[in-house]
């Protein structure tokens, strides 16, 4: 297992080393030990599993309290994923990085809390799988608008595509007025 830092350094690339032959194919998705070995002493409390469908753009999302940390993947398909530094006290506030997962490259992102996270479906369908640091409370849970100027995020779309957004995420906050981490 390769972890390597993103241009956040925060922001973890999880390369696995994957095992196989005319059967298939084998490989560890997280390592308690060798994330240790990264200084990464993560614990988690819950995973998580969704499907969307080509064009679909889930987020900017975060909970401001029980923030949680991300530790996630895509095993079927293709997804840009995008990850937020929206942690005022750090040095890259209001940057964010991207990364392609997806079933062909089996890479995972490590998003730590104080970062808001989202993802565009580039493939027909994809399966997004995460696991969580912290508990799911909705009461705590906040949208950052996912095309806000002021972050400039390329979601890579095509020219003529808008993306399929849920009601929550077409009404996200603006960057300047969002709720973020001191």
């Amino acid at each position: 297992m390769n972890i390597r830092a993103l241009d956040i350094p925060d922001l973890k690339v999880i390369e696995p080393q994957v095992f196989g032959d005319d059967r298939g194919f084998f490989f560890e998705t997280w390592s308690r030990e060798k994330f240790l070995q990264s200084d990464l002493d993560l614990e988690f409390v819950q995973d998580n599993y969704s499907r969307s469908h080509q064009g679909i753009l889930r987020g900017l999302h975060y909970q401001i309290r029980h923030a949680q940390g991300k530790l996630v993947r895509c095993t079927s398909g293709e997804v840009l994923d995008v990850a937020v530094d929206i942690r005022r006290s750090s040095p890259t506030f209001g940057q964010w990085c991207s990364v392609v997962l997806s079933e062909e490259n089996r890479l995972a992102l490590w998003v730590p809390p104080g970062f808001a996270h989202g993802f565009v479906v580039r493939s027909e369908t994809a399966d997004f799988q995460y696991k969580c640091t912290d508990i799911y409370a909705p009461q705590y849970e906040r949208t950052i608008l996912w095309n806000d100027p002021d972050l400039g995020i390329d979601w890579e779309l095509s020219s003529n595509a808008a993306p399929t957004l849920s009601g929550k995420d077409a009404a996200g906050t603006p960057f300047r007025d969002a709720e973020v981490f001191e």
